[in-house]
């Protein structure tokens, strides 16, 4: 399983657990679980370049609690800023374009914030 985290592609792997780990979480709202990863990104703006294990824990537990959503965007304007501050968005992407972006980010060059946000999230679009 692949996961867009910002501008990096999170390789999440093929666990059949998810249905196991699934029920751990049942009294966590998916609200709350934007809300966690509002709070990790306040704390560090760059998590899913500095901290990838936590990253790939926040991208499991969203995929658990909306399993359409494969992509996700957290915008945090300053470290230690408050949490309701930090803008999110969320979208669900064909295999192929994640397929594509991950070869991408593995390549030498990486995967740019700018491809990222060309190809996904258009917040630079005029």
């Amino acid at each position: 399983m692949l996961f867009l985290m910002n501008d990096r592609v999170l390789f999440l792997g093929d666990d059949p657990s998810l249905d196991i780990q699934s029920r751990r979480f049942e009294a966590i709202s998916p609200a709350y679980a934007v809300k966690l990863g509002q709070e990790l990104f306040a704390e560090q703006p760059m998590l899913h370049r500095e901290a990838p294990q936590r990253a790939r824990r926040l991208a499991l537990l969203l995929m658990i609690k909306a399993p359409e959503v494969n992509a996700a965007l957290f915008v945090s304007p300053s470290v230690g800023c408050r949490p309701d501050q930090v803008i999110t968005r969320f979208a669900s992407l064909p295999m192929e374009v994640m397929a594509n972006l991950y070869e991408r980010d593995m390549s030498s060059g990486g995967l740019t914030p700018v491809q990222a946000d060309r190809e996904v999230w258009r917040r630079l679009a005029a």
